[in-house]
């Protein structure tokens, strides 16, 4: 389904040619977030078109995913993203070297133990670095564990129900901003399957703060107006 129509975004002379791209594809529908799934980065990269001037290396993509919209009438974002990818190039530095990047946060040891952590700012655009983190677990078929901060209000459950997280220690992390820190799934517990939840993930359009939050209102954990403002997934390879 083709995305819905936002209002013009006007474009401003001092702006680069990475941002003047990612204006004419709000104008075409388009948010930064959709942007940065296309390009395969985080929100505040596509932010930083406008502030920092960056998003050299995604003009070629960002020119190709253009014309496939406007002329060619492609909207699904996969597609999109897929496209782009072909057309993604590295910075090149003054010196003539290809520049460093920063690696997306998938640490993933041998015997299966990584863990990703974000806070507010990330988890409001998605808790996007941690979607690569779940999907390898997935891949290579691993158990997966995740850990929420969330007001005190937000939950369903009092603090220390055995309903809410059985098996798992239950001194629940209490912080001074009115906010609980509670564990679901551990090694002792068995955990999760990593890849139905990378399905979760998926389903939600690589959200990974909203997968988390549909679980916690399905299982009748917090309440649908609930913030999660901290979120930490753990993986282990199952024995």
């Amino acid at each position: 389904m083709p995305p819905r129509r936002r209002q013009q975004t006007t474009s401003t002379p001092d702006l680069n040619e990475a941002a003047r791209l990612a204006d004419r594809l709000q104008q075409a529908g388009y948010t930064k977030r959709d942007i940065a799934r296309i390009i395969d980065r985080d929100p505040s990269l596509v932010s930083q078109f406008y502030t920092k001037h960056k998003g050299v290396a995604f003009v070629p993509a960002l020119r190709q995913v253009l014309d496939a919209v406007t002329t060619g009438g492609i909207t699904d974002i996969p597609e999109l993203a897929a496209l782009a990818a072909r057309h993604t190039t590295r910075r090149i530095t003054a010196k003539g070297t290809r520049a460093r990047v920063r690696s997306k946060a998938v640490l993933i040891t041998p015997t299966g133990t990584g863990t990703g952590r974000v806070a507010a700012q990330a988890i409001a655009s998605g808790s996007t670095r941690l979607r690569p983190l779940i999907a390898e677990a997935a891949r290579r078929g691993l158990k997966l564990a995740f850990t929420v901060r969330v007001h005190r209000s937000g939950y369903v459950m009092p603090s220390g129900s055995r309903t809410d997280s059985p098996g798992i220690r239950r001194d629940v992390i209490q912080r001074t901003d009115h906010t609980e820190e509670r564990s679901y799934g551990s090694a002792a517990t068995g955990g999760f399957d990593a890849a139905d939840f990378a399905q979760r993930v998926d389903a939600a359009g690589g959200d990974v703060t909203a997968a988390v939050q549909q679980w916690l209102i399905e299982t009748g954990r917090i309440h649908a107006d609930a913030h999660i403002v901290h979120l930490e997934v753990r993986t282990w390879r199952h024995r």
